[in-house]
């Protein structure tokens, strides 16, 4: 028997969600603020969403009282709450690498005067475990947390060092963005890069993800020898001075790497993990 027009919901709006529909549109909400867009009104989050405003102006009120999201009282802009910042201090203290390579990048970045940072694989980007500043390389906001491309850091070429070509097209495909006239755009030409990154244990960048900046990295390996994370130094280009510094700047690197390699359990000589 056909159903009356009184059974049919109007609209998608009209059905009550589900629990696991609730928590995904409650994670829409919170992933639709974003670096770009750090503050958003109701309205804007029912466009990015799709969400009708009745149902994005409930949510909203719920991730409130549970502290994921904070309005500010002048402009009435929402933006995320303490509750995410609880949520991710949790997570980045059950990585080892983090937990590991936290203070000696911190000593690096003291011993030096640069900005120090460690990042993992995600996603296909490399993924900022922690960053520290130094007085060289002041920076006015963490890059904890933050993505960066693999083929325009040091940082990226360091963790993807050992891959085949067939490994990067699988990635990252045959042509990469750029985003200087410095950047190495096609798979080509970043190989040869990648192979000189295994020979001498660094990686380096210059002027190749913005101008003006430069970085140099090393691998960090896991127990079994594998490149998990990267450890790196960066800043301003008079500051990383690589053509005077960066044999100097290269030995310092490698060695802190060495130390978080060696705290996750690897060792360069064969039988000793």
């Amino acid at each position: 028997m056909a159903r009356t027009t009184s059974e049919i919901p109007a609209t998608k709006e009209a059905v009550a969600p589900t629990g696991t529909q609730s928590v995904e549109r409650a994670f829409a909400l919170l992933t639709a603020f974003t670096e770009e867009h750090p503050e958003r009104r109701i309205s804007e989050l029912g466009a990015h969403t799709g969400l009708g405003q009745s149902t994005v102006s409930r949510l909203v009120a719920t991730l409130e009282t549970l502290g994921f999201l904070a309005q500010d009282d002048r402009s009435g802009l929402y933006h995320l709450g303490h509750s995410v910042i609880g949520l991710a201090g949790v997570a980045l203290n059950q990585s080892p690498v983090f937990r590991q390579a936290r203070q000696i990048a911190q000593n690096l970045a003291h011993e030096l005067g640069l900005g120090a940072n460690v990042a993992e694989l995600a996603g296909g980007q490399l993924f900022y475990l922690c960053h520290f500043e130094g007085p060289r390389a002041p920076r006015g906001f963490t890059m904890m947390g933050r993505g960066g491309p693999l083929h325009a850091t040091a940082l990226g070429k360091a963790l993807i060092c050992e891959w085949t070509r067939e490994d990067v097209m699988a990635c990252m495909g045959q042509a990469f963005p750029t985003f200087t006239r410095n950047t190495i755009s096609r798979v080509d030409d970043l190989l040869p890069v990648l192979v000189e990154t295994r020979a001498r244990g660094y990686a380096i960048e210059a002027e190749e993800l913005a101008l003006g900046r430069a970085c140099l990295a090393a691998p960090i390996r896991d127990r079994g020898g594998r490149a998990v994370a990267a450890l790196s130094v960066s800043g301003p280009l008079s500051a990383i001075d690589l053509a005077e510094q960066q044999d100097r700047l290269a030995l310092t690197v490698i060695e802190h790497a060495d130390q978080v390699s060696t705290a996750l359990g690897y060792h360069t000589a064969a039988g000793l993990y």
